[in-house]
């Protein structure tokens, strides 16, 4: 019974698309695998430090272009 919970749990849970940005959105600092992570619209980002996350989650349209790529990324 407790698989079947836990499978239904994973099947239900939207996949989030992992972190591929190499600078911090908020704060522009370099970021790595081990980067502190938030996920916004679905998608994760990897940031500089815990005040990125508040800041990202309040206002994403400030940081990340309407795909979803932060707006400082190298183009």
């Amino acid at each position: 019974m407790l698989t079947m919970l836990i499978t239904a749990a994973l099947v239900a849970a939207p996949s989030v698309k992992p972190a591929t940005n190499t600078v911090c959105p908020v704060g522009g600092d370099k970021v790595n695998a081990k980067s502190q992570k938030v996920v916004v619209r679905g998608r994760e980002y990897s940031i500089c430090c815990a005040g990125c996350d508040k800041l990202l989650k309040a206002n994403p349209d400030k940081y990340l272009e309407k795909d979803g790529t932060p707006k400082n990324a190298k183009k």
